[in-house]
């Protein structure tokens, strides 16, 4: 029953972290991209629940408590040591992750023109669809036993045994950590930000070791292993299917038009994930018997990621504020020209996070949409910077990077530039200035 319990509380905490990732995502707006992301302690939060949700998996939960007998923490004199010689082994699980993500964030001046490539984005998804399997129990990933026990064998006990002992565990546990850890580190690369990489990833290390802590600092009895942990896996692949979807999306964003912040389309989509998971999205197995339970299982998958990347994409339509004038730049700029009324041109691309997160709370804002209601506003799609014309439009503008949203006077005249997200306040002194 407590086991169960635990299942439950964990089912919940993770749906609660589907509109994030992310990633874990996911999934990256995943665990897991910026425009899913609410800042950094939301992104550590996610990432520490997708840690501790993979800590129960059956290729990590199982070995804990024979793990903390070998540093030592089992054999401790009082309660302070074994806590001192956990935490020490948790650090190396840590130190093991951080340089991922430090990495990850600095490789992330090459993922926004990467990701320009609908093959690559397609790639990506496909990537997280694998990994989803995997969880599903389509295929498992395991190291080389040989070099399993190896690294098993590194450390002993004391303090930079622990140390050593976490580096190796994290490596041994990366058949778990796979699916999860990739769609964190591609949120990582796609937010840019080497800092925030090794924030989210300390916290990833920091989820993976809290059973390692507890039974070690507090010598508790862990619940016994059983089926509820093949359902963790099949929570972390439903959320692994998302992000995939999500990704896609930032590709082919007709997959997100239907999508609205009606109050009838979200009933509407958390119905069919509940009807979902009663079908056996979660605690029904593949391996099964019976064609009938393999139908369902398949079936609640669906409906459960469907209605999932629903719920995400209506939670990231931005309200109706500002009335964006559908033509070309040119166009728009003569008119304003005509008019003599101040111009907004808004750089935009489908894969960046930043773009989007101007879309959700800055040009959503109501004071904001009633300043600009004075202004002739237009958007130019960058996503494919391969396009000539928007090359030249590139360009001619001398957008080095997105976002970029441009403020003219009305008599033409550059007045602001804005190279990367602006919250509405700052926004709006800006815009009040330009006449």
């Amino acid at each position: 029953m407590a086991s169960s319990r635990l299942v439950s509380a964990l089912v919940l905490l993770l749906l609660s972290l589907v509109p994030a990732v992310a990633v874990a995502a996911p999934a990256a707006e995943d665990a897991f991209t910026r425009a899913l992301s609410k800042g950094p302690l939301y992104a550590a939060l996610a990432a520490l629940a997708g840690g501790f949700a993979v800590s129960l998996t059956p290729c990590v939960y199982p070995m804990v408590a024979i793990t903390v007998s070998v540093f030592g923490a089992r054999q401790a004199k009082h309660r302070w040591e074994g806590a001192l010689l956990s935490s020490a082994f948790v650090a190396g699980i840590v130190a093991m992750l951080v340089p991922l993500g430090v990495a990850a964030g600095l490789s992330g001046s090459m993922f926004g023109s990467v990701l320009q490539s609908r093959w690559v984005v397609i790639g990506i998804s496909l990537l997280f669809l694998a990994m989803a399997g995997s969880m599903f129990g389509a295929f498992d990933m395991a190291l080389p036993a040989a070099l399993t026990n190896k690294l098993a064998a590194i450390g002993g006990l004391g303090y930079k045994g622990a140390f050593l002992l976490g580096l190796a565990c994290g490596l041994i546990a990366t058949p778990c950590t796979g699916p999860v850890l990739t769609g964190i580190l591609t949120w990582i690369a796609n937010s840019q930000s080497a800092g925030l990489g090794a924030l989210v990833m300390t916290a990833f290390g920091l989820g993976l070791g809290v059973p390692f802590f507890l039974v070690g600092a507090f010598a508790l009895q862990l619940p016994k292993g059983g089926h509820w942990m093949v359902h963790v896996k099949s929570l972390l692949g439903l959320v692994l299917v998302i992000v995939a979807l999500y990704f896609l999306s930032t590709a082919f964003p007709v997959m997100t038009e239907a999508a609205s912040r009606s109050i009838g389309f979200v009933v509407a989509a958390a119905a069919t994930l509940v009807i979902g998971l009663l079908l056996g999205a979660v605690h029904r197995e593949f391996a099964e018997p019976g064609l009938a339970i393999k139908l369902r299982k398949g079936l609640g998958i669906v409906l459960v990621s469907a209605s999932g990347f629903a719920l995400l994409a209506a939670s990231g339509k931005p309200s109706a504020s500002v009335v964006w004038e559908q033509t070309h730049v040119d166009v728009a700029r003569a008119k304003a020209m005509g008019s003599q009324k101040p111009l907004l041109v808004d750089f935009t691309a489908a894969w960046c996070g930043a773009c989007k997160e101007l879309d959700k709370k800055t040009f959503s804002a109501p004071a904001v949409g009633s300043e600009l209601s004075r202004f002739v506003a237009v958007k130019v799609d960058a996503t494919n910077d391969d396009d000539p014309a928007v090359e030249a439009t590139l360009q001619r503008f001398k957008v080095v990077g997105l976002p970029t949203v441009l403020i003219f006077d009305s008599t033409g005249r550059e007045a602001i530039r804005y190279r990367d997200f602006v919250p509405p306040e700052q926004f709006l002194d800006g815009i009040r200035a330009v006449r």
